[in-house]
Order: structure tokens, then C-alpha cells, then sequence
């Protein structure tokens, strides 16, 4: 029972563990969404790709930040 129980909490934990990466997906996706509707001629592609490229690079430095601080705690 506890393994079942450490897993849900693992699972749970990967989607509101941190409020700073669902903070900057939704102000990512605000603003590109915002600059689709404000710049007209924008390519849909480019649009597409600055998404892509926004979420990676936040969850990359979302997960480096993460691993800095397991690092930290376990006192390595």
C-alpha cells in the first residue's frame, strides 16, 4: 500500500509540484496567442515554432532547476 501511495504522490507531484512551470506555459502560450491576434501577417509557422520552443526551454530549465535542488538536498 505505501508503494501505491508513493507513486500517486510522485505522479501528482509532477503536475502541481511546481507552480512556476504552469505559470510560465500559460503566460507563454498568453503571449504567443496574443502577438497571432496583434501582429497580422505573423506566419502560423512561426507562431508554431516559438510555442515549441518556449514550452522545451521552460521544462528544460524547470527540470534543471529540480535536479539542482534533489543535488542540493541530498547534500551533493
Amino acid at each position: 500500500m505505501g508503494t501505491i501511495r508513493a507513486i500517486l504522490h510522485d505522479i501528482v507531484g509532477l503536475f502541481v509540484d511546481d507552480g512556476s512551470l504552469a505559470l510560465a506555459l500559460v503566460l507563454l502560450c498568453a503571449g504567443i496567442g496574443a502577438a497571432v491576434l496583434l501582429v497580422p501577417g505573423l506566419p502560423v509557422a512561426l507562431a508554431v515554432a516559438l510555442l515549441l520552443a518556449g514550452c522545451v526551454g521552460i521544462l528544460l530549465l524547470n527540470v534543471l532547476r529540480a535536479a539542482r535542488k534533489r543535488r542540493t538536498a541530498a547534500g551533493g
